[in-house]
């Protein structure tokens, strides 16, 4: 496994309303939401990089503003011929 250091200004911890020993979590939970929602990630690989569960996962993607699906208009499409 692979650890990365990073200096976090105390602005963003107070901003965040964080504490340093929380806001390795937040930026981990952060980093997985971003790169499932542009596609990087899978949800379970996402999770994975969050350190919880992919059900645990999906269920916040919420409050961070992601969706929990990702269709393709054609998908949605798809979906509507069959339904």
């Amino acid at each position: 496994m692979c650890k990365v250091d990073i200096e976090i200004p105390d602005e963003s911890l107070l901003a965040l309303k964080t504490s340093p020993e929380k806001i390795g979590e937040t930026l981990k939970m952060a980093a997985a939401v971003k790169l499932y929602e542009l596609g990087r990630l899978s949800s379970g690989a996402a999770a994975q990089l969050a350190g919880v569960p992919r059900t645990l996962f999906l269920s916040r993607l919420a409050e961070f503003g992601a969706d929990t699906f990702r269709l393709s208009e054609s998908d949605i499409e798809g979906e509507a011929r069959i339904g």
